[in-house]
């Protein structure tokens, strides 16, 4: 079933952004980059400041040009100049190995008829918490590409983000993808990438998964302790006060530095959350740095992270 079209302000994108390209790669070509000026942020396509005036498709519209087609004037009548749409990891790669990105090219060339820019949503480990549009291959073989495991031990329909099978696998798609755009996208139709969509544990606050509680009884990795004594004066309130509950510990295991309780579960889910999606970025920007961003899904006062909202996110 189809969604509305939803709007997203520039300003919401702009302000989750992951690092911006290199000077040396702003300077080598054209493509959409991030620029400071004075004490803010401008996205610049074709060397000019870009304002996006955007709508998100609906999830099921930029799987088919029957679908889109009577959408493209829908979209011109908004006086919108970009869309955000996704990309499925299962359609591009549905058996591994093997790309196909037919589609996506006649997809393009309608949004450049109809001069408008994109927006791809890189629908891969993860679309709104649950793997669900990882390929069968992925989705078939547990054993392999191992899910995350609730607190009874139950297993979801949701890629741990502690194996390294998945993230490779999700990696080597992301790098077609950008190979893909570099390839046919001399006019910068493309202008911004969201790696994964809306990440978090469902429906416990951490992931119970072998993996998982290797990482969770190891000790904190020292990249993240030493970020925080860094910053110990620059931490949002809410963390530093977990922190300092604790005596601000620099050694041990999670809970030895941050207490027992779902707290403590979202912090240790959020830093490998991120490192696994850091991982797809930077390795797509290697192969062309195009701006990127993540987005999250909600929170609402009271509940509690993986059973109230999906735990961990952006």
């Amino acid at each position: 079933m189809k969604k509305p079209l939803k709007y997203l302000p520039a300003v919401f994108i702009l302000a989750m952004l992951l690092p911006a390209c290199s000077q040396k790669e702003k300077n080598a070509s054209s493509i959409p980059h991030l620029r400071k000026q004075g004490e803010t942020i401008q996205l610049v396509v074709e060397n000019k400041p870009f304002i996006v005036l955007g709508g998100e498709l609906g999830n099921s519209s930029f799987t088919s040009l029957e679908y889109m087609e009577p959408i493209w004037p829908k979209l011109t009548a908004m006086n919108l100049n970009t869309i955000l749409a996704p990309v499925y990891w299962e359609l591009i790669e549905p058996k591994e190995g093997q790309f196909d990105f037919k589609l996506y090219e006649r997809l393009v060339n309608k949004a450049r008829d109809h001069h408008l820019k994109l927006i791809l949503l890189w629908f891969g480990s993860w679309k709104n918490s649950m793997s669900s549009h990882a390929p069968a291959w992925v989705k078939n073989d547990q054993e392999r590409f191992p899910r995350v495991k609730d607190d009874k031990g139950k297993s979801h329909e949701i890629l741990t983000p502690f194996s390294e099978n998945n993230l490779n696998a999700d990696l080597k798609a992301f790098q077609a993808l950008l190979n893909y755009i570099k390839k046919i996208d001399n006019e910068h139709t493309i202008i911004m990438i969201q790696p994964e969509n809306e990440i978090g544990m469902l429906p416990a606050a951490r992931d119970y998964h072998p993996l998982a509680n290797e990482k969770f009884q190891a000790d904190v990795p020292v990249e993240f302790l030493s970020y925080l004594r860094e910053n110990k004066g620059n931490l949002v309130p809410e963390f530093r006060d977990v922190w300092a509950k604790n005596g601000y510990k620099e050694t041990g295991n999670w809970e030895e530095i941050f207490g027992k309780g779902p707290h403590t579960d979202e912090i240790f889910m959020a830093w490998y959350y991120a490192k696994f999606t850091d991982a797809i970025a930077e390795a797509g920007k290697a192969i062309y740095p195009l701006p990127m961003f993540v987005n999250a899904a909600l929170n609402r006062p009271g509940r509690l992270p993986g059973s109230g909202y999906p735990s961990a996110g952006p």
